[in-house]
């Protein structure tokens, strides 16, 4: 019988069937147990230092990390093969990187302090240089006749497959290390982020804390160098995140949301890579985690494009109300009766007709207006109490910005307009104490623009 040949240029994927599935899902294949078990611990340290590097905004210090180690590892391939070993011991070539990575971030740090450079470009720098460099020396690497550089490659695009059960050991130790770092630092990385001056001010050593944070994402670099690839390691720290930040306000739910998603990416990537040999793990990791970001972007309970766009319809709505209150309010008050018709209305606001009749609808329901002689509304005793409120509100605002922003009389009316909607019960009383005639509790200020 004549074995069944496959061309070099197949690029066909077998999809798997239910029990491979099955067996890639349970992890019964002993290689599968410890890429998946890896690369999900991998990506929850990443998730939870990469919260603290996202609200730093240190996301490019990640990428400078990730870059600075390529010279480490090539280096220490070098020094061991000098030294009399294959060159190819993983934790010799992960020590090299992680003290090239923190060389990197100093070089960063150094270049802030020492220069007028803005941190874009002490970033640039710094990746650009040490990447070159590490291209360099993986060229000679290369040449060298103790034997191939081939290992190597895998820490700049990731070679999960080839994770045995020693790395898994040693990346469970410096995922959980980095892990309980990171809770035990839990507080003082909260002020660091959130206001660097407060924490100073109060004594805390925020060179310290920013050189501690720097060392834990190093580490993570380092252990995600074999897992995902310099290159990739970045969307780990970063991506989970981002994508738990669509979700919540609170920082310890961040962090949980953030780690949760760094780890189901690692299992997803890995499980898929095992069920579909074509698939790189490093790479469907980061699909992975990309795809949850995708979703939190367009559905995410407190920022997502959804959850955005409901708010702000909700808030131009709440503004036309507030308008047609006005403007039957400043319409009576200039010697009307106070009934307005519909066509008056028009004239006075840039509304179209279906918006009118819309605002008019609800105000009706809320019974803030009358309906008038022949075609024409008035307000309500609800309604006018309303519009008072509604028009000192934005008369206040109107002689603020006359007195105090330079604004001219003739021009303030459109400048309050889009200002008056966060007007707090604070704010009034301390625009209140401002005025030089403060005006009796409950009235409404005459108009500064009035004819």
């Amino acid at each position: 019988m004549t074995a069944e040949l496959t061309s070099i240029t197949d690029v066909s994927v077998e999809w798997p069937t239910f029990r491979e599935v099955l067996h890639v899902l349970l992890l019964r294949d002993y290689n599968t147990r410890l890429v998946v078990l890896s690369t999900a611990m991998l990506g929850t340290a990443a998730g939870l230092i990469g919260t603290f590097l996202f609200l730093r905004k240190r996301a490019l210090m990640g990428d400078v990390l990730s870059h600075a180690t390529l010279p480490g590892i090539a280096l220490a391939f070098m020094v061991m093969v000098a030294l009399g070993g294959d060159g190819k011991n993983l934790a010799g070539l992960l020590a090299g990187a992680a003290v090239f990575g923190l060389l990197g971030v100093g070089c960063v740090l150094l270049i802030r302090g020492l220069t007028r450079l803005k941190d874009d470009a002490a970033l640039g720098i710094v990746l650009s240089v040490f990447f070159g460099l590490g291209i360099a020396l993986m060229g000679l690497v290369q040449d060298m006749p103790q034997g191939s550089a081939a290992g190597l490659g895998s820490f700049i695009y990731g070679k999960t497959a080839s994770i045995v059960r020693s790395d898994l050991w040693l990346i469970a130790a410096m995922a959980v290390s980095i892990s309980i770092a990171c809770l035990l630092l839990y507080k003082e990385f909260a002020i660091l982020c959130f206001d660097e001056g407060f924490a100073g001010a109060q004594g805390w050593p925020v060179h310290g804390l920013d050189v501690a944070m720097m060392a834990l994402a190093t580490g993570v670099t380092v252990i995600g160098l074999q897992a995902v690839g310099l290159i990739l390691i970045i969307a780990l720290l970063i991506i989970p995140p981002a994508a738990a930040r669509f979700w919540t306000e609170r920082l310890g739910h961040m962090m949980i949301g953030s780690a949760a998603i760094g780890a189901a990416g690692g299992w997803v990537g890995a499980s898929m890579s095992a069920l579909v040999p074509r698939l790189p793990a490093g790479a469907i990791i980061v699909v992975a985690v990309a795809a949850v970001f995708g979703v939190s972007m367009i559905v995410g309970a407190r920022r997502g494009a959804l959850v955005r766009l409901s708010q702000q319809w909700r808030l131009t709505r709440r503004i036309e109300r507030q308008h047609l209150l006005r403007a039957i309010f400043e319409r009576a008050e200039v010697g009307g009766t106070g009934a307005v018709r519909h066509e008056d209305l028009l004239t006075m606001r840039s509304w179209s007709r279906r918006r009118l009749r819309r605002a008019v609808a609800w105000a009706r329901r809320r019974e803030l207006l009358d309906r008038g002689p022949g075609d024409t509304l008035r307000l309500s005793d609800a309604g006018t109490r309303e519009a008072v409120r509604l028009v000192r509100n934005h008369r206040l605002w109107e002689l603020f910005l006359i007195t105090h922003a330079e604004i001219a009389p003739s021009h303030v009316d459109r400048d309050a307009d889009q200002i008056e909607h966060v007007l707090g019960p604070e704010m009034i009383s301390e625009l209140e104490a401002l005025l030089a005639q403060r005006p009796a509790p409950g009235t409404v200020p005459p108009s500064p623009h009035a004819v």
